[in-house]
């Protein structure tokens, strides 16, 4: 009986620790925004109350927070699958990048006339690819010269940033831009199905969908994830066992890296229509942070990115309801980023 009381107690923990863990990680960032408001003179309550009408008061709100979450599932998926191996993975925005540099050479220039049934398949291929590509520097770095995945991946991150200005001010650049850096427009057939006449929101939100539950099935059910998972947890182990670590780790950041610039593809096909200098701008860093906040779970991170989704779509609420600056939603993704650090330290203490 003394042995199973603690196993009892210590089984509710657990489930606490499951509930209060996320709620934790939400609740937090935005006790803490709201004192940060109130030294504003802006009253929290009515702005959180504005913030969620215009996420999720109208279809059109909805489908704004559904075109943000998108990217961000793919990117936060990105960051998650090597992360079960061990790894880090912080250049998802560089690998969106070419991904939709890929997609958008490819679709001006090689696809234009092509039909859409088919075109568009080519450029998901293409999109991975393309990210693909921009993931195995880094991952031959790692294999062959053993450098810090983490560093080479963000500092990737910069190079495709730049990469991305010398196609868009260059190669790429329409000639009836009126010297506007972004490239020829994408041909109709090529872009991503709506689901109304009336909404910008796609099929692409099926795709991620989809490659979400995809990861999740091959982590959690297959036995090239449960190898994944044991070099994740313990690469020596996994070494004693015969597995091949590197080998692994080298493809499951391409991998990581394909899902990426399939974001790539969306935002192009998806939304933008053209490349520009913008195009996915720190979505690769928020899809990050909505991997870290369901602790690199491939189904939950679905309902973070929909949370970081609707933060972002709020910035612009934010500024016309209470007089700050859009970019004072930063701050709040600051606070949740510290809730995660704090919880996460918490957790391995």
């Amino acid at each position: 009986m003394s042995v199973i009381l603690p196993l009892k107690q210590r089984s509710v923990k657990v489930k606490w620790g499951v509930i209060l863990t996320p709620t934790l990680v939400v609740i937090a960032p935005l006790l803490a925004f709201a004192i940060f408001l109130l030294a504003s003179g802006v009253n929290p309550i009515t702005l959180y109350g504005t913030m969620l009408r215009s996420t999720f008061g109208d279809m059109y709100g909805f489908g704004e927070v559904v075109i943000k979450a998108t990217p961000f599932i793919l990117t936060a998926l990105a960051a998650a699958l090597p992360a079960k191996a061990g790894m880090i993975n912080v250049g998802g925005e560089g690998q969106l990048a070419i991904g939709a540099l890929a997609v958008t050479a490819v679709g001006v220039y090689l696809l234009p006339s092509v039909p859409g049934w088919i075109g568009v398949p080519i450029l998901v291929i293409v999109g991975a690819l393309g990210g693909a590509c921009w993931a195995a520097i880094a991952a031959i770095g790692k294999v062959k010269g053993k450098m810090n995945e983490t560093i080479t991946t963000l500092l990737l991150n910069y190079v495709a940033y730049f990469t991305i200005g010398f196609f868009v001010h260059s190669l790429l650049k329409d000639p009836a831009s009126f010297n506007w850096p972004f490239s020829k427009e994408l041909a109709g057939q090529l872009r991503l199905l709506t689901f109304s006449s009336s909404s910008r929101v796609h099929v692409g939100i099926g795709i991620a969908f989809i490659l979400a539950a995809v990861v999740w099935f091959l982590i959690t059910h297959t036995r090239l994830g449960f190898r994944i998972r044991v070099v994740g947890g313990n690469v020596l182990a996994a070494r004693r066992a015969g597995l091949q670590d590197t080998s692994i780790q080298f493809w499951v950041l391409i991998a990581a890296g394909a899902l990426a610039g399939i974001a790539g593809m969306i935002e192009i096909t998806g939304i933008e229509g053209r490349l520009r200098p913008t195009t996915g701008v720190n979505y690769g860093y928020l899809g990050f942070l909505a991997s870290w906040m369901a602790w690199n779970h491939p189904l939950w991170l679905v309902a973070t990115s929909f949370i970081i989704g609707m933060i972002s779509v709020a910035g612009n609420s934010l500024e016309m309801n209470s007089g700050l600056p859009a970019s004072s939603v930063q701050i709040l993704m600051a606070f949740v980023l510290f809730a995660i650090l704090a919880v996460g330290r918490r957790k391995q203490a």
